[in-house]
């Protein structure tokens, strides 16, 4: 077999260009050969800490497979605190109360009330025409509001000195001192007042003087019950009776049936045990 020319060349060429290498490394200065001894380069690994802020994951938006779009923006906050949002801890007094039947109010006179441990006071406004509530108390020495009167202007006056408040629970007038004396115009002077509302025949309230409250029947509404406001469902009219006991008795009423009868006579169908 006939080797190619070409083949016989490049063997000895190969050998040859070997042996040139391995003489100049040999032959090499050391400062050189030291230098191409070290790697070309160091990459250096370290772990490092991520500057992202981790965002709850109550508060990011919740998605499926089906949504337009995503989004990991947190949540808004409403002003209210997020009214509708039902958290881990209840609070009782971000909601409407039931105060009292307008049947037994008496638009010429202030009616006393204790609510969730806050004692109001009920009255009509003649120039609203609405039912106010206030905080039982006149900001000049703490008299109770709930025993004072209904003035000739339609102002609620104070027993005691008599101090007369507005609708929006401003001072209107001061006995003891100037008409447009600084007393009178002052914040101090005024009646913290609880957002408020007629519906069902039921005066409501809630019970927060904040301001940012002022105008939260806009936003949300007391639990509506139609039946209320039915003549041939309702054949009686409302009262309130008043009776110190927490809730754990009133569940305990609820299970009773035999008071029914004798309590609530009147109100519903009941045929009394033969003797």
């Amino acid at each position: 077999m006939q080797i190619p020319t070409n083949s016989i060349h490049m063997r000895r060429i190969i050998p040859q260009s070997m042996e040139a290498l391995r003489s100049v490394f040999v032959v090499a200065p050391p400062s050189i050969r030291a230098h191409l001894s070290k790697p070309i380069c160091n990459l250096s690994f370290t772990k490092k800490t991520s500057n992202l802020t981790r965002i709850p994951k109550s508060k990011l938006t919740n998605f499926n497979t089906i949504s337009p779009c995503v989004s990991t923006q947190p949540e808004a906050e409403t002003e209210t605190g997020n009214l509708d949002h039902q958290d881990e801890n209840f609070d009782w007094f971000s909601h409407w109360y039931a105060l009292m039947p307008v049947c037994d109010l008496d638009k010429r006179a202030p009616h006393g009330m204790k609510v969730l441990g806050l004692d109001v006071v009920v009255w009509w406004d003649m120039h609203e025409n609405a039912w106010k509530v206030f905080d039982d108390r006149c900001p000049h020495r703490l008299a109770p509001l709930s025993q004072g009167r209904i003035d000739q202007w339609g102002r609620l006056q104070c027993v005691y000195h008599g101090w007369c408040f507005g609708a929006s629970g401003d001072c209107k007038f001061i006995p003891q001192a100037p008409p447009d004396g600084p007393a009178v115009h002052s914040p101090k002077a005024c009646v913290g007042v609880y957002p408020s509302t007629m519906q069902n025949g039921i005066v409501w309230f809630w019970p927060s003087t904040n301001p940012k409250y002022k105008d939260i029947l806009t936003k949300k509404k007391p639990p509506y019950v139609p039946e209320l406001d039915d003549p041939s469902f309702i054949g009686t009219s409302m009262f309130v009776r008043d009776i110190p006991y927490g809730y754990e008795v009133l569940v305990e009423n609820l299970v009773d049936p035999s008071h029914v009868a004798y309590s609530h006579k009147g109100i519903m169908t009941y045929s009394p045990p033969p003797r």
